[in-house]
């Protein structure tokens, strides 16, 4: 943990010495007084990227949000989230998200309804480190020997998924109660090669999948995936719990705490084949250094089994009282710059910690706009290990003993309005065995 807290340090002096640098032009800083915004606003941003395995992505991603009479701004009354995005390979995102809390007096709704087809999410086995990673094997270069598959380390899944979170809204209590229902289902199954080949040149072929191919079959072939999993299923979750809050604005709050406990059960007589229970933790402090200008943030958060046998195909789910869960730990919403589910066990914990810098406000086509900078560290690790069949695995399948992974980078943030936020952020991983760097557009500050 000691470089964890080595880096911190750091970017608070980094930062810290920048803005000072530029704090003699005022302007830079504050360049017109806040507008108050009223009925409702919009941002879109089109949904565009490229691979060359799942191809084009191409799309839209729009949120309205109403503010009233205005004056709540910059909290809101309702917020409406949809994406719509395809790929040339037959991947896409089908995602409407409502947020309320107007809706029922005293109590914030949050609901989510998506379809999410995952033609090669990535796969790098259970426990962190000791799951082999090697680049190697999905490497494609011709001075490259080891070279299995470019989908070796992917498994396909379509989701669908059904969310709805209440919380409590007592403006006189820091202490609110939330509860929460969840469905998925999960249908998981090899790459499908032959799509993904469709078109490609004879040289640029993927390989057939066979247990030399794919993690995903020699996964299955050991037997560590159970039968009866292998092809996803069904889960429905029931989640109960507390929240702590005491920040000062939710999109990117400068000073407050929020803290939540929450136990989520997937019980048997809801219908669900594997019945388990998880404890979720999260802390999330906002110091304000400079007001109205920097701030210093960082989030520490568990989830671990408490009872039961999680099916593999939830695993890699975390979760959170009021957003839909995201896939992790790794990616641009755990671990950025970390290959997204690098991390996956019955335990884990993580964390993260960002400088935060509003060097620029204005005011464009009569929308509050400003814009900031982040610099921050990202660090995770198993606390609790996903136990498997071990009888038919080979010996040296285990190469290493699990750690802390570790990376840090820098961000831009395009906000609008103070809530509707566009973020750029590029990161590097400290380790190989988590891949090497990542380049991240999305929606909202981390956390």
């Amino acid at each position: 943990m000691k470089q964890i807290y080595t880096i911190v340090i750091t970017i608070l002096i980094l930062h810290y010495s920048a803005f000072t640098q530029e704090k003699k032009d005022s302007t830079l800083v504050i360049t017109k007084k806040e507008k108050q915004i009223k009925g409702w606003s919009f941002g879109a941003v089109p949904a565009i990227a490229f691979d060359s395995d799942i191809g084009f992505k191409y799309g839209a991603i729009v949120n309205f949000f109403d503010y009233g009479d205005g004056t709540i701004y910059p909290d809101y009354r309702h917020n409406i989230y949809l994406e719509w995005s395809r790929t040339t390979k037959g991947s896409g995102i089908n995602e409407i998200n409502y947020d309320t809390k107007s809706l029922i007096p005293g109590v914030r709704l949050t609901s989510d309804l998506s379809y999410l087809q995952e033609q090669a999410l990535d796969f790098y086995g259970f426990n962190g480190y000791e799951a082999n990673y090697n680049h190697a094997y999905e490497n494609n270069d011709n001075a490259n020997k080891e070279y299995l598959s470019r989908m070796y380390y992917r498994i396909q899944r379509d989701q669908l998924r059904f969310t709805v979170d209440l919380q409590s809204m007592n403006t006189k209590k820091k202490f609110q109660w939330i509860a929460g229902y969840a469905l998925f289902d999960n249908k998981i199954s090899d790459v499908d090669i032959a799509e993904l080949n469709n078109g490609r040149a004879a040289n640029d072929q993927l390989p057939a999948v066979s247990d030399s191919t794919s993690l995903y079959s020699l996964y299955k072939k050991w037997g560590i995936i159970p039968v009866d999993q292998q092809n996803g299923g069904t889960t429905q979750l029931l989640k109960l719990g507390l929240v702590y809050d005491t920040r000062d604005n939710e999109p990117n709050p400068m000073k407050g705490i929020w803290s939540e406990i929450f136990i989520q059960a997937a019980p048997s007589f809801i219908g669900n084949k594997y019945s388990y229970t998880q404890l979720c933790l999260s802390h999330r402090q906002y110091f304000t250094l400079i007001n109205k200008v920097m701030n210093f943030a960082y989030r520490v958060s568990y989830q671990g089994k408490l009872s039961g046998e999680i099916p593999f195909y939830m695993l890699p789910l975390l979760f959170s009282s009021n957003k839909p869960p995201r896939d992790g730990l790794g990616g641009a919403k755990t671990l950025r710059g970390i290959l997204r589910n690098r991390v996956v066990s019955d335990g884990m914990v993580y964390g993260n910690f960002e400088l935060r810098w509003k060097f620029l406000r204005t005011i464009i086509w009569g929308q509050n706009v400003y814009l900031a900078l982040t610099t921050f560290a990202d660090a995770g690790e198993v606390v609790q290990k996903y136990k498997f069949n071990m009888d038919n695995v080979p010996k040296d399948f285990i190469v290493q003993p699990e750690g802390i992974h570790l990376s840090y980078g820098e961000g831009l943030q395009v906000v609008l309005n103070a809530n509707f936020v566009v973020n750029f952020s590029y990161a590097l991983a400290k380790d190989t065995q988590d891949g090497s760097s990542g380049f991240y557009i999305n929606l909202n500050y981390l956390f």
